[in-house]
């Protein structure tokens, strides 16, 4: 059973979506502040996070902030309706998706499942089509969902792990917005829609640049995203 952890504070609200994913086959723990919500992440092993944007004694931005510094816990959050300023930020900081208030609780439940599923699938995918041997200096590892620069750990998300994972297993070839954000987010690219970009964007700073100097992710412009195989030197 899946342990999820929300952290609004809207008591009732809460209590309405604890209900309801609880029918759902859920463990659900509750915080009403971020420092709170902090102390139960430190302390207990959820596998998503539910967090709400405007919250007393730490706002959900710098929950998020100093929850990635020691753990990488899939975060959904939960932003003002048409806010798209809460919902770059929330992608900037680390956030794996995000959602508009009020919500839908089959929506919640809907984005939930889906960033669950599409980590436990991406690992099984990649750890049995991935043939292509790539010569540069990044390392996977689909154990423990880490990925190693120079010999060192770099934190990513669930879905940066994603769209890593995916990119790399097709490197060379050019895979369509679309694709990558049914793989990554579990759906297609809206017109208005950042997420994806701003988590491509995220990675490609965490990457760094390939071993001859060129963006290891590249954007092909009206298409996709390529993965930049490295040039051999003969």
């Amino acid at each position: 059973m899946n342990h999820v952890l929300l952290v609004d504070d809207d008591v009732e609200l809460c209590q309405l979506l604890e209900e309801y994913l609880v029918s759902e086959g859920f463990v659900v723990d509750m915080a009403h502040d971020g420092e709170a919500a902090l102390v139960k992440l430190h302390e207990n092993d959820f596998d998503a996070v539910v967090l709400d944007v405007m919250m007393p004694k730490l706002n959900g931005f710098d929950t998020l902030r100093q929850l990635r510094e020691f753990s990488q816990i899939p975060v959904l959050m939960l932003t003002a309706k048409g806010d798209d300023v809460d919902s770059v930020l929330g992608l900037e900081l680390g956030a794996d998706d995000y959602l508009s208030k009020p919500c839908n609780p089959r929506v919640l439940l809907a984005r939930i499942r889906a960033i669950l599923r599409r980590l436990e699938f991406q690992d099984n995918t990649y750890e049995k089509s991935s043939s292509i041997e790539i010569e540069d200096n990044i390392e996977v590892d689909t154990s423990s969902h880490s990925v190693n620069l120079n010999g060192q750990v770099i934190r990513v998300t669930g879905t940066e792990y994603i769209l890593l994972t995916t990119l790399r297993e097709k490197a060379g070839t050019v895979i369509s917005k679309d694709d990558l954000s049914n793989a990554a987010l579990g759906r297609k690219v809206s017109q208005f829609d950042r997420s994806l970009d701003m988590h491509i964007s995220n990675l490609r700073k965490k990457l760094g640049l390939g071993p001859n100097n060129e963006e290891r992710i590249q954007t092909i412009r009206g298409v996709g995203y390529l993965y930049t195989l490295p040039i051999k030197n003969d």
